[in-house]
């Protein structure tokens, strides 16, 4: 089998060491022997979503986002139908809020993003303090930990599911207790990190998501020695409750 991942504007959206994500789907699969294949799509490139198995875009600045927003709004058609018919994706931070429908800058300013998920982020303020810490959040997928430092609020419409609930962090919004968004098999979430070398049941749903909706549903994947992996993930959560605990006392 063969792992094709489609990795959006990695030259400008990459920001808190989003491309380990690609390092460890590629060192999950290989280890498998399940091949990987990388396409990078950077701006003009041409880029078919039905070519791929699993859409990966990572964070960026205000700025960052502006660079890409209209070259990714050309391809949100495609992308919205592609993650309609079962394509993986995942989208991180400034990604995650431009596969929402706007980012509403400081100075009420929009950025276009393309309404794979029914939300829209919207910034308080320069003088608002931003989100900043480590996270932890319960998951259909059980417990996810990870960093998030991001100035928008992300806001999901009523019938919007979201990627988990937080226990530690603050989330989408600091208010609302909701953090990412989901939709058939595309993850939004604001949690940096790098998010999948802590995560790899979160890791191995995305890898098998895409190889079914390409092989079948009798794919299914071998087990990995996820004892480092797992040691990560505890450290991660420890110290978020520590630390949470420490502002609260």
């Amino acid at each position: 089998m063969e792992l094709r991942v489609a990795h959006l504007y990695p030259d400008v959206m990459n920001i808190y060491g989003d491309r380990g994500n690609v390092i460890a789907l590629r060192y999950r699969c290989e280890a498998r022997d399940i091949r990987f294949h990388l396409g990078q799509v950077n701006i003009g490139n041409p880029f078919n979503p039905a070519e791929f198995d699993l859409v990966l875009i990572g964070g960026g600045q205000d700025r960052e986002q502006r660079r890409i927003a209209g070259d990714l709004v050309g391809r949100g058609p495609a992308i919205r139908e592609a993650i309609g018919h079962g394509l993986p994706a995942l989208a991180v931070c400034g990604g995650f809020q431009l596969f929402g429908h706007r980012y509403v800058d400081h100075d009420g300013s929009i950025i276009p993003g393309i309404g794979v998920f029914d939300l829209e982020t919207r910034h308080p303020g320069p003088v608002a303090d931003r989100c900043i810490g480590d996270v932890v959040l319960e998951t259909e997928l059980g417990e996810v930990v990870g960093f998030e430092n991001h100035g928008g609020r992300t806001y999901l419409a009523l019938d919007q599911a979201p990627f988990g609930r937080v226990r530690r962090g603050f989330g989408n919004n600091a208010v609302d207790g909701f953090e990412g968004a989901r939709h058939n098999n595309a993850i939004g979430t604001y949690l940096h990190g790098s998010l999948l070398p802590k995560n790899p049941r979160l890791a191995d749903e995305l890898i098998l998501a895409a190889l079914r909706r390409r092989y079948g549903p009798e794919v299914d994947l071998a087990p990995l020695d996820d004892t480092p992996e797992r040691a990560a993930n505890q450290n991660a959560a420890a110290i978020a409750i520590r630390r949470s605990r420490r502002a609260t006392g």
